[in-house]
């Protein structure tokens, strides 16, 4: 997890050089997911995929890059090999906010969007995270929410109210969680819950339900743990100690 993370720090970054050279009216442009290029890009992949003996234009990750950070489109692949003649407004090597990724590369691949605006605010609350960490040599742990699941103690970090990231399925505001490492990611149990109540989708209890999420939206659940549903209601997977 920690690897992805830094190596999506180096996108927003990249992100925020290469806005400085688009005019205020075309950044405005490329904040919004545009069902045009999402459709252009999925085309591409599908394309691709044909032609190319399965496989997927990806960008190389470590392994245990979790799963919706993993699988990052390589847009010099599709344009240098003419799937593409020009890379989408929307994502970031074009001076967008979103990583256009994908979902299920080895069976039927989505391409879906990664919006690196929550990238941003988890770098800011991890430099926060880190500088405490050295000073007191223990996160700042809160509330138990579930076994190995902790809220982030906000005040001793300096914050006045829990730090959070807009959702870009729901504009609902998500808070951080950590888990018993130190590790710290978005929590999507209010998405998840809306989106099982609208939706009505079967699930099994111990079964990662947040396909729901990718199912029924563009976007991935990106830093997030896997929950599963108990009594009606999302919960988090149990986890290893």
């Amino acid at each position: 997890m920690k690897k992805c993370i830094n190596a999506v720090f180096i996108a927003v970054i990249v992100v925020t050089l290469t806005g400085c050279l688009y005019p205020q009216g075309e950044l405005s442009k490329n904040k919004m997911p545009n069902e045009e290029q999402l459709k252009m890009v999925q085309n591409a992949v599908e394309k691709y995929k044909e032609e190319n003996d399965g496989l997927v234009p990806i960008k190389t990750k470590d392994s245990d890059t979790s799963i919706y950070e993993k699988y990052l489109i390589d847009f010099s692949i599709l344009k240098d090999e003419q799937y593409i003649d020009e890379i989408p407004g929307t994502a970031y090597e074009n001076g967008g906010v979103y990583q256009y990724t994908i979902v299920n590369p080895d069976e039927d691949p989505e391409v879906k969007l990664l919006d690196l605006r929550m990238t941003e605010e988890l770098r800011s609350l991890n430099v926060k995270l880190h500088t405490y960490r050295s000073k007191h040599g223990h996160p700042p742990f809160d509330k138990q929410i579930e076994k190995g699941i902790f809220q982030i103690n906000h005040e001793k970090l300096g914050y006045n109210a829990q730090p959070h990231v807009v959702s870009p399925f729901t504009n609902n505001n998500l808070p951080f969680v950590m888990d018993h490492n130190g590790d710290t990611y978005i929590d999507y149990r209010i998405d998840l819950k809306e989106a099982i109540d609208e939706y009505s989708t079967q699930f099994s209890e111990g079964e990662d339900i947040r396909s729901i999420l990718t199912d029924n939206y563009h976007f991935v659940p990106a830093y997030s743990l896997p929950y599963t549903i108990e009594n009606g209601d999302p919960v988090f997977l149990k986890i290893n100690e």
